[in-house]
């Protein structure tokens, strides 16, 4: 039995538990037994789970090894037929709609018999769903808006959990004998916010083809595209797709290339290539005569056909090898570049971390300041800060910086922009601090005439520093609220005001081609983690990502300044009005 098959079998029964009122611990020990099993590496749990080695492992307890026991000596788990058969199979799909959760959902297949995603949508269209008690017809539009977007997100999932999926695909591959090296590729290495599928490139010893059979044929294998050839799509049993791609080593640097992609880009360079006289197909690149030249790797073709090398998040058809040809290329952002962050929680409002337990995960990380930037009074559903309790916490971030050496902690705010405009608190207590980030949490579905006008009306108060998250979205939850970015980055580079890159993986906001937008205006961009704990720093480094893949370089984002240049920004910025 492989460690994938039991931990999809394992998820399922955690979802089935929650959807049917189970205590939720339990449902979450079976959720925490299927990461427990994931990181095996073994291809067989059963040696394991009879020597007692699974026993052993955190996460594994007696309920859920009993499961494996199952699938290890008939392939199957009697629990899981049981809950499945006792649950109607639509129910679990409705739970990835956005909006609804498990007491809604129990309450319409009890009120409505409504069992599956399709039910619910005639349900939606015919006025039944608005007639139900905690319902109603503005409750039944969202739900509409939820199917439409789940029908369209569907296969995708958020970029750090991609990348954990494939470092686990990628050791598998790696341990095969006859592979002599593999590498990442596809949307991944591109570092996209949302991934359909998970590319590997792989050099083989032997004949490609032969060793990308051997990984269809390997447990968990739901079903393949493209068998018999050196190019397989794999999709495992929990709907994970594996697109490998196995070749000759020396043909390795040209099928990272290509694999990397985007198609545009991809396409881009092969009409480069034939301008030149060169012919770029399939994993080789041929001169005028046909003879096929040696491609050592990626900076070596690039190079062939004069460019230099174009990073792998820029390949996306956007300018980027015109700004090769003219050696334009930007010198892209690091995250060594960075020296701090200022979108952050503490327990003053919803974060889990004191501000001293913060700081000092800031300085671990080899920062020289942190902000601390808790919930303005308004936003009463993640604890907002009194202006009473603002006071303590100034006094307790002045003691910190007394005692502690290698970090300041900045005094910062993440303040309501209110439905007029007007930026939460008033401005003898906005006075106050280092630096305020203004962020839009309410009234999301304002037309867009209305919440430009809002966010234009905030930026004009001038002890806002920051926008944050500017468009208001989560990834594969909800869309964007309606707001016109243009007009938004044209004020912001005109007063002066920075426009922040949420660095949750949930929000990316703002997006990496908005980020172009606002290097080409000379919008200053700040990466803010929106940590809530210390861990929740760590989301820095998905920000810089997608801050390279907007082209910005390090002058283009405030992280790279100094702290005592950001509170003098924020100064003089309100000295100016």
């Amino acid at each position: 039995m492989d460690p994938r098959t039991a931990a999809h079998v394992l998820t399922q029964i955690s979802e089935i538990l929650e959807l049917t009122g189970e205590n939720r611990f339990k449902a979450r020990a079976y959720r925490s037994a299927a990461s427990a099993v994931l990181e095996v590496t073994t291809d067989d749990l059963c040696p394991l789970y009879r020597e007692g080695a699974l026993a052993k492992l955190k996460g594994i307890g007696p309920a859920t090894l009993g499961v494996i026991a199952d699938l290890c000596e008939t392939g199957e788990s009697r629990y899981f037929d049981q809950l499945r058969e006792q649950t109607p199979e639509g129910l679990l799909e409705m739970l990835r709609v956005p909006g609804l959760g498990v007491s809604k959902i129990q309450a319409l297949h009890e009120g409505l018999g409504i069992s599956t995603v399709q039910e619910l949508e005639e349900a939606a269209r015919d006025g039944r769903l608005a007639k139900v008690k905690g319902f109603g017809p503005k409750t039944a539009e969202k739900i509409l808006k939820g199917i439409g977007y789940l029908r369209s997100t569907n296969a995708y999932i958020l970029y750090p959990h991609a990348v954990i999926e494939a470092r686990r695909l990628l050791a598998m591959v790696e341990a095969h004998p006859e592979v002599e090296r593999a590498l990442i590729a596809g949307s991944i290495r591109r570092r996209r916010e949302t991934v359909r599928d998970v590319d590997i490139v792989a050099a083989c010893r032997t004949t490609p083809a032969s060793v990308a059979a051997s990984f269809a044929r390997a447990g968990g294998v739901r079903d393949v595209v493209g068998a018999g050839g050196r190019s397989l799509s794999i999709r495992y049993v929990d709907g994970t797709v594996l697109d490998l791609h196995c070749v000759e080593p020396e043909r390795f640097g040209i099928a990272l290339w290509r694999a990397t992609g985007s198609e545009s880009h991809t396409n881009e360079l092969r009409a480069h290539a034939l301008e030149r006289g060169f012919t770029l197909a399939e994993d080789e690149l041929r001169d005028g005569s046909g003879t096929v030249l040696p491609i050592a790797d990626e900076v070596a073709l690039y190079d062939a056909l004069g460019l230099p090398y174009i990073e792998p998040e820029l390949r996306e058809g956007r300018g980027e090898l015109d700004a090769a040809a003219r050696r334009a290329l930007p010198s892209l952002i690091a995250y060594a570049d960075i020296k701090g962050v200022l979108h952050c929680h503490s327990q003053y409002s919803d974060g889990k971390a004191t501000i001293a337990e913060m700081a000092a995960a800031a300085k671990a990380r080899g920062w020289s300041y942190i902000g601390i930037s808790d919930h303005s009074e308004s936003a009463f559903y993640a604890g907002g800060v009194s202006r009473e309790a603002l006071l303590a916490q100034h006094e307790e971030i002045d003691r910190i910086n007394e005692t502690l050496e290698g970090i300041k902690v900045l005094k910062g705010i993440e303040a309501d922009i209110l439905a007029d405009g007007r930026v939460d608190y008033d401005d003898e207590i906005l006075e106050r601090f280092d630096f305020v980030i203004g962020s839009v949490h309410s009234r999301f579905g304002m037309d867009r005439a209305a919440m430009t006008d809002r966010v234009l009306k905030a930026l004009d108060n001038p002890h806002l520093t920051i926008l944050g998250h500017p468009t208001g979205r989560l990834l594969l939850t909800r869309e964007p609220y309606a707001i016109d970015m243009e007009a938004v980055l044209d004020k912001a580079a005109e007063l002066g005001v920075v426009v922040e890159l949420n660095a949750d993986p949930h929000r990316l906001d703002i997006d990496w081609q908005t980020c172009q937008a606002a290097k080409q205006r000379g919008v200053t961009v700040a990466i803010g983690p929106d940590a809530h704990s210390t861990a929740g720093l760590d989301v820095t480094e998905i920000g810089v990502g997608i801050a390279r893949k907007g082209w910005l370089e390090p002058a283009d984002v405030l992280n790279t300044w100094d702290a005592d240049a950001i509170v003098e920004r924020a100064r003089a910025r309100r000295a100016r009005a």
